[in-house]
């Protein structure tokens, strides 16, 4: 947990200088605070439930689709099948309408859209093939992190 509690002040960095929460052109303070709260929630459920390798990558300003990504892998099926299910028990009263899912019959790479933060749980190999860190990663010139969870 203290891990978590030290990528939770980590992840603060965002691109523009402006860390989650900060007030932005269009006043959106206390619309970022919960976002923000929302992503604690998320980070913890998957800390909790021992994901591995959890990346949070900030899209705001990048893409429309949500602010955050957050992507996390279990070691098997079943352990992100119980990710899953863990994390919408955890959710379940985020006020954005119904949670999607997509691929929880799988269970080799489920999708779960919480509308301003989209959630990838993947088992090691089909992360790996998918590699979205790349495909989402930051452009050398941008200010944005990708934060990978218990690194320094």
């Amino acid at each position: 947990m203290n891990n978590l509690k030290k990528s939770l002040k980590t992840s603060k960095i965002q691109q523009s200088g402006k860390g989650i929460g900060a007030q932005d052109n269009a006043g959106n303070a206390g619309s970022d605070l919960i976002v923000e709260n929302n992503l604690k929630r998320v980070l913890t459920s998957l800390d909790d439930t021992k994901a591995e390798n959890i990346v949070t990558i900030d899209l705001r300003g990048r893409s429309p689709l949500a602010d955050y990504m957050v992507i996390a892998s279990g070691g098997s099926q079943r352990h992100v099948s119980a990710l899953a299910d863990h994390l919408l028990y955890a959710v379940k009263d985020f006020n954005n309408g119904p949670t999607k899912v997509e691929g929880l019959s799988e269970c080799d790479w489920v999708l779960i859209d919480l509308g301003d933060i989209i959630v990838h749980l993947f088992r090691p190999e089909t992360r790996e093939f998918y590699n979205l860190e790349k495909m989402w990663g930051q452009p050398e010139n941008d200010d944005a992190v990708a934060l990978r969870i218990g690194e320094n």
